[in-house]
């Protein structure tokens, strides 16, 4: 399987899905930005240009939330994946999703406000409403680790999705100063042998 990788990036879950599953992966990495993202041939794989995608033979499929999943069903043989029957399931569902759905957002408007946009163009009113909002968010993430290590029992996918977005929602100035089981819960993942096999990979 090749996976489609800009440093910097929500593909570096793919990377750290792989890792933790020990399974075998070709990178190509692109520099964030490069014509070669807009170019015909990727354009085939990921139609706006962006990472990550994933080839897997006869398939291809992009947003890492669909390629975790589809991964982790096709390949994990029941790892990262609480059972269907178990009452983690529905969490590790709902914190799959809650990435992309609540704690991307205003990360997107600090990064774009941040380093896309020139300094006459940023909006600090727009920075500050979304730190502030992406403090807000991680709020839930403190509550839900109150008596346990990760989202979903044990360590699962839904932590590489929601995990990720919790490490990057601190690294942009997130206030964490009132949330020590936010702050444990991303030191434990940064200790991750997998991840930080996945950051290696990445340079």
């Amino acid at each position: 399987m090749k996976v489609y990788h800009a440093p910097g990036t929500r593909s570096i879950r793919i990377l750290w899905l792989f890792e933790e599953l020990g399974l075998p992966y070709e990178l190509e990495t692109f520099t964030l930005g490069s014509p070669d993202m807009r170019a015909d041939e990727y354009l085939k794989i990921h139609p706006m240009g962006r990472v990550p995608a994933l080839d897997d033979g006869e398939v291809t499929i992009f947003e890492s939330g669909a390629i975790v999943e589809y991964v982790l069903a096709k390949y994990g043989d029941g790892a990262l994946v609480p059972d269907q029957a178990s009452p983690d399931f529905a969490a590790y569902l709902q914190w799959l999703h809650y990435a992309e759905g609540m704690l991307m957002p205003p990360v997107n408007t600090i990064v774009v406000e941040k380093f896309f946009l020139s300094e006459e163009q940023r909006n600090q009113v727009n920075i500050d409403r979304a730190t502030k909002l992406l403090t807000r968010m991680l709020g839930a993430v403190e509550q839900r680790l109150a008596d346990r290590d990760y989202l979903a029992g044990e360590f699962s996918g839904a932590d590489i999705m929601s995990g990720h977005a919790t490490i990057v929602a601190d690294r942009l100035g997130a206030d964490t100063s009132d949330k020590p089981n936010v702050v444990a819960y991303i030191a434990r993942l940064k200790d991750r042998p997998a991840l930080q096999a996945a950051y290696a990979a990445a340079e």
